[in-house]
């Protein structure tokens, strides 16, 4: 498999780690589009939300239990975004799932 987040998870390509367990690899954008662009992503290759299914919701739960956390490990304090692109439309860029915590100052409303 020839996917960027899966050969940073082995270790094939450096990140900046915010956070990691067993389940999740959380670490900072190279191209933040915020002062805090934290990426987070399930260690297990699930390509995108259309791919989250009975098998492997419990994988997405634990990563939505952590992000608080790791939002405030990060250095968020005031409140973040929170996004996933899903699909080609919404261009999706890295066909592994991922979320996007953004914040470290005000957002505008209109930023997705």
């Amino acid at each position: 498999m020839d996917c960027i987040f899966c050969k940073i998870i082995a270790g094939e390509i450096p990140s900046n780690k915010v956070y990691e367990d067993d389940t999740m690899l959380a670490f900072r954008d190279i191209n933040p589009m915020a002062p805090c662009h934290v990426l987070v992503i399930p260690k297990t290759h699930i390509a995108s939300l259309d791919e989250v299914t009975a098998e492997n919701s419990e994988i997405i739960a634990k990563i939505f239990e952590k992000i608080p956390a790791v939002a405030k490990a990060a250095g968020v304090t005031k409140g973040y975004r929170l996004i996933s692109n899903c699909g080609e439309d919404a261009c999706q860029s890295v066909k592994h799932l991922h979320f996007h915590i953004l914040g470290g100052k005000k957002l505008p409303e209109n930023m997705a």
